[in-house]
């Protein structure tokens, strides 16, 4: 009895298309990132897009039209750096505004227009010159304005700009216009001081949309504040209680003592930091470290700032100090203190805690934490740093000399050597 056996057929293995890139503005551009983020998507060059583009935008406008779909509906590119582009168009229309006044101008009042009768249009020829006059200023204005509209609109956040470059695109522009508005002051119809009062409020209308921009963002921060503070009062009635009394019947040693802490430390800096980023000063960098050896070490690190202190995160001083937090919460644990003291003299920080002390004679050559990192870095620094420790505890005294301070000891010092 024969069995058939199913013959296996090979199939081919199909390479998966590369996806394509999602269709997105991108924000290193040319004007406004539409045809190159199209090309992209579309696997093309740039040029290519924007020559059917061009070559389609005489078909009844269908390729401008097409652009602006394009434009408003497609996004920018994932990202956070804002958009830059090369082409300089405010300067472009500033220029454009100028040949066309030199075309135009010079035309007002005589009747032609590019070389067009206007008298041969109908016999009402007063009304068609009036009617034509008031369109050339417009041919004339519109760019200027845009250019300044450009300029405060798109221009002032671009990085390769910025505000001063807006500025003298608006000042030119309403120079021209203003310059515009006086030689036609003395022009026998009153419709053609239509155009340049028009221009003129359209560019001042640029900064109250900024204003009113600032106005509506105020108003925005000020309802935010007062909900944050009716939350953090509903907070501090309930929740930062609730973590205080767990603390204080866990002990500072414990677990479930070290994790509200932690909490309580986040929540109230989300209450009352608000949305502005913190300084890096040494206070702030200090508090924020004390929060992270809590969760890693059984103890409790309070720091408290006193007086004004221009030291930063980054110095000497910092590295010394929390060299020292480590130590006491990796060694000492339970309450750990932190004191800093500003003054223009200098900056005094000092770190307790309660553990069971020791003597720096007895620690091994080979431990380099107290020697180099907290004693001998203030040393290389120009300050200094004292260590004392009994069977009550320990305390690390950092100082370093303010700037003001080493300024005053210098001058003596050089004195005596020019002396």
């Amino acid at each position: 009895m024969s069995t058939s056996v199913p013959l296996a057929i090979p199939t081919r293995s199909r390479a998966s298309a590369p996806a394509r890139p999602a269709l997105a503005r991108v924000r290193e551009c040319l004007i406004t990132g539409t045809a190159e983020g199209l090309a992209r998507h579309l696997g093309t060059s740039p040029a290519l897009v924007r020559t059917v583009f061009i070559v389609s935008a005489p078909m009844a406008g269908f390729g401008i039209l097409l652009y602006i779909w394009c434009w408003m509906l497609t996004p920018w590119e994932q990202g956070d750096a804002r958009p830059s582009r090369r082409m300089p168009v405010a300067w472009l229309l500033l220029v454009g505004g100028g040949v066309l006044s030199l075309i135009v101008l010079p035309q007002l009042g005589t009747g032609y227009r590019f070389g067009v009768w206007l008298g041969d249009l109908g016999d009402t020829t007063a009304d068609v010159w009036i009617i034509a006059d008031v369109l050339t200023l417009f041919m004339v204005v519109v760019p200027v304005v845009a250019a300044a509209l450009w300029a405060d609109l798109v221009d002032r956040d671009d990085p390769r700009r910025g505000p001063r470059h807006t500025a003298v695109v608006r000042v030119i522009a309403v120079v021209c216009v203003v310059i515009l508005l006086l030689a036609l002051l003395r022009a026998s119809n009153p419709f053609l001081l239509l155009a340049p009062f028009a221009g003129l409020l359209a560019i001042f209308s640029s900064s109250l949309a900024h204003r009113w921009r600032e106005l509506a963002g105020e108003r925005v921060r000020r309802i935010r504040e007062e909900q944050r503070s009716e939350m953090a009062a509903h907070l501090h009635d309930s929740v930062l209680q609730t973590l205080a009394l767990i603390q204080n019947r866990a002990g500072a040693s414990s677990e479930a003592a070290r994790l509200a802490r932690a909490q309580e430390r986040e929540l109230r800096a989300w209450l009352y930091d608000g949305d502005a980023p913190a300084d890096s000063d040494l206070a702030t960098d200090l508090r924020d470290y004390a929060g992270a050896l809590e969760l890693d070490y059984p103890a409790r690190i309070d720091v408290v700032s006193a007086g004004l202190s221009t030291e930063r995160a980054s110095g000497e001083l910092a590295a010394a100090a929390r060299e020292a937090m480590l130590n006491a919460a990796r060694h000492a644990g339970g309450e750990v203190s932190v004191y800093i003291e500003g003054a223009a003299t200098g900056v005094d920080v000092f770190v307790r805690d309660r553990g069971a002390g020791f003597d720096l004679d007895d620690v091994p050559s080979d431990r380099l934490g107290v020697r180099q990192s907290i004693v001998g870095r203030m040393r290389r620094a120009g300050g200094t740093a004292t260590v004392r420790s009994d069977a009550n505890g320990t305390e690390v005294h950092l100082r370093i000399v303010g700037t003001a301070a080493r300024a005053a000891e210098a001058r003596p010092n050089e004195e005596r050597s020019h002396g």
